[in-house]
């Protein structure tokens, strides 16, 4: 048994088709097969359940596989932490973000990762927090950012920030004439939210919850650059993440931003790695750059009245 056919059982795994899992790894076809077959022979049991058109594991298969995944992660980390006791500010880092926070965050602090790790090679993912989850527990991921509560022993949290939530409604809804907000007066109003999946949405059905407010029945959003163009549309009213309304986004004039008063509904942005990566001491000083937001950016833009139209183009970035 070797490393390589590990890596092409989890290839196999993840990709569920001898082509692309074959391409994955940059063999052909037939010698992953004949890999596999080799590694089934070694081990006496039935790994893969071959279809016509599908590829299954067996449940052994799915075992080795998984535990082969933690094989292959804890090789990496070897290799990692030799090469960081070289050169411990160069190499690549894995770094996972889910979507309503990524495209809003990086522009705040990859100008400061460039500036103080210069030869770090920083591969992004933008996924769902479940995916960056799964990632990060089976090593395909090194790091992620991510909202809490995150429940899971294995992995060490560094809180980043808190983001606040602001209102987004209509030019020309009742609550857009407001100057400030309290949790109660989102009372008897429902909220377009995003799909399942998402943890904005979670967040916003728990202020929700809290408030009185509901769902709007019969929409759900996939992204939130659809909340807002909604919203602009006059559909209804939604929560968006701080981040998510301060430049480089330019606003729309047909949207109002309604801060809340006191201490506004937010979440709670922390940076997560495994306990026993070997990049522990290094993820410390990265987290840092990633909490150094500027302090403005963390609060909500000042308010426009509604009679106002913002002059600015309401092209917004892709997420």
């Amino acid at each position: 048994m070797n490393l390589r056919d590990l890596k092409y059982l989890v290839a196999l795994a993840e990709h569920r088709h001898f082509g692309r899992a074959a391409a994955a790894s940059f063999v052909s076809q037939p010698t992953l097969s004949t890999q596999i077959r080799k590694l089934e022979d070694e081990l006496g049991v039935t790994l893969i359940e071959r279809a016509p058109r599908r590829v299954m594991l067996t449940p052994v298969g799915r075992e080795v596989a998984e535990r082969a995944r933690g094989i292959i992660a804890e090789v990496e980390q070897m290799a990692e932490l030799a090469r960081r006791s070289r050169d411990p500010e160069a190499g690549t880092v894995r770094l996972g973000l889910f979507p309503t926070l990524a495209p809003y965050l990086l522009p705040h602090v990859l100008p400061g990762v460039r500036a103080r790790f210069p030869r770090l090679e920083l591969l992004l993912v933008e996924e769902k927090t479940d995916q960056i989850l799964a990632r990060l527990r089976d090593g395909r991921l090194d790091a992620g950012v991510l909202a809490l509560p995150i429940h899971d022993e294995q992995l060490h949290a560094e809180p980043l920030f808190d983001e606040p939530f602001v209102l987004a409604a209509p030019r020309l809804h009742a609550i857009a004439s407001s100057a400030a907000l309290r949790t109660a007066d989102l009372a008897n109003l429902d909220l377009l939210l995003l799909e399942e999946g998402h943890c904005l949405r979670d967040q916003a059905l728990e202020v929700c919850h809290l408030a009185g407010a509901g769902e709007r029945a019969g929409f759900r959003a996939t992204s939130l650059e659809t909340l807002r163009q909604m919203v602009a549309a006059g559909v209804g009213v939604t929560l968006l993440p701080v981040l998510a309304v301060q430049p480089p986004v330019p606003p729309s004039p047909d949207v109002v931003l309604v801060p809340f008063a006191g201490e506004a509904p937010h979440r709670r942005i922390a940076m997560f790695w495994r306990r026993t990566s070997a990049m522990g001491g290094f993820l410390v000083e990265l987290a840092d750059l990633f909490r150094a937001v500027p302090p403005e950016r963390l609060q909500p833009p000042a308010a426009k009245p509604p009679g106002a139209r913002a002059p600015q183009s309401t092209e917004l970035p892709s997420s």
